[in-house]
């Protein structure tokens, strides 16, 4: 498990809701100290001395207690047993360290040597902090995180918005045949924007534990089938990029591009392996099919693959007749109508959307 994956599993375990949580805010509100260890094994064995082996089933008012005591409490790694308190950590010392408190230091140290999330709770600055490999995170009040992703729902859903519009526009190009590479950077921009907004809330709704509830409910409305979405436009255009880049590689690059580089058209279409120079951005594209298929209701992913290998273009898929659309394995005379009849309607739609 990478620092990252660990840091959201332990911000999870420690979210509003939980009894780990709970254990904590009564740890703050009693004006104490504490230093937790979620985790153990021959290494922290090796640094834990004295203190009480206890092996007891966790509960929010048994941490209270014993984090009354000096010393740290060692929980299990689910976090459902309490098996040492009031032991004292020694880490190795040559382990560098930014923290200036002994509390704090040792934590971090700790969190470093022995791969396990510790928390420090601090009794003057009356903060809980999180320390996870080399990542040290304060837990904050529901509140202002809930302000924080209130901010960044509204500007997802302004995002969305001209996503939304910006995506209706390809569909009619793609209708007319008059796509270029800058429309297609635009919506691979905007995809990408959007997603990196929403794992933005999503960090927040972890954080906020119960309390994210109707956060959470909000953020998938606005962002359901987002993924998807991306990858058909990638499938659509990454042979029309020439550079053989797989759609994992190609999703790794517009990852890779930071925000500055996601606000220029070209360093996007470079990004997905469109050579751009001079007026390459107005340079003419054409999809293969698979985003508009996508819009044909009850049609079978492997019937998709079936039709754009057959046709090669979207062009061919929409002027195709039912009984060249049967000529393709598994498309019989009930199924060609529905994809005929299903990307006529989207092309219908589309032009309607646009000029309308």
């Amino acid at each position: 498990m990478t620092d990252d994956e660990l840091l959201r599993s332990t911000l999870a375990a420690v979210a509003p809701g939980t009894e780990l949580r709970d254990g904590l805010e009564r740890i703050l509100r009693g004006r104490t100290g504490a230093l937790i260890v979620l985790g153990q094994d021959k290494v922290t064995a090796k640094i834990a001395t004295g203190g009480f082996p206890l092996d007891i089933e966790f509960s929010a008012t048994r941490l209270r207690e014993l984090c009354k005591m000096d010393g740290a409490v060692i929980l299990d790694r689910d976090h459902t047993r309490i098996l040492r308190a009031a032991t004292q950590l020694l880490p190795d010392a040559s382990i560098e360290t930014s923290e200036s408190g002994t509390r704090h230091r040792t934590a971090e140290r700790v969190a470093k040597q022995t791969g396990f999330p510790v928390i420090s709770v601090s009794q003057s600055m009356h903060i809980v902090a999180l320390y996870v490999g080399h990542k040290r995170v304060v837990l904050e009040d529901s509140s202002d995180i809930l302000s924080r992703a209130n901010q960044a729902l509204a500007t997802l859903e302004r995002y969305k918005q001209r996503l939304d519009e910006v995506t209706g526009t390809l569909s009619a190009l793609e209708i007319e045949d008059l796509v270029t590479v800058r429309d297609v950077a635009s919506v691979l921009q905007r995809l990408e924007m959007v997603g990196r907004i929403r794992e933005e809330i999503s960090d927040y709704v972890l954080q906020l534990g119960v309390d994210g509830r109707l956060l959470s409910l909000q953020l998938e409305e606005l962002t359901a089938g987002l993924s998807d979405d991306l990858h058909l436009v990638l499938q659509d255009y990454l042979g029309e990029a020439r550079a053989g880049l797989t759609l994992d590689e190609a999703v790794a690059a517009l990852t890779a591009l930071d925000s500055t580089e996601m606000l220029d058209l070209s360093m996007v279409a470079r990004a997905i392996g469109f050579t751009v120079t001079g007026d390459a951005l107005d340079a003419s594209v054409s999809p293969i099919g698979y985003r508009l298929l996508s819009k044909v209701p009850r049609l079978p992913g492997a019937i998709v693959d079936r039709l754009v290998t057959h046709f090669g273009g979207l062009q061919r898929l929409m002027s195709a007749t039912v009984d060249e659309l049967m000529e393709v394995e598994g498309v019989g005379e009930g199924r060609a109508h529905t994809v005929r009849d299903g990307l006529s309607r989207v092309a219908e739609s589309s032009i309607l959307d646009r000029y309308v």
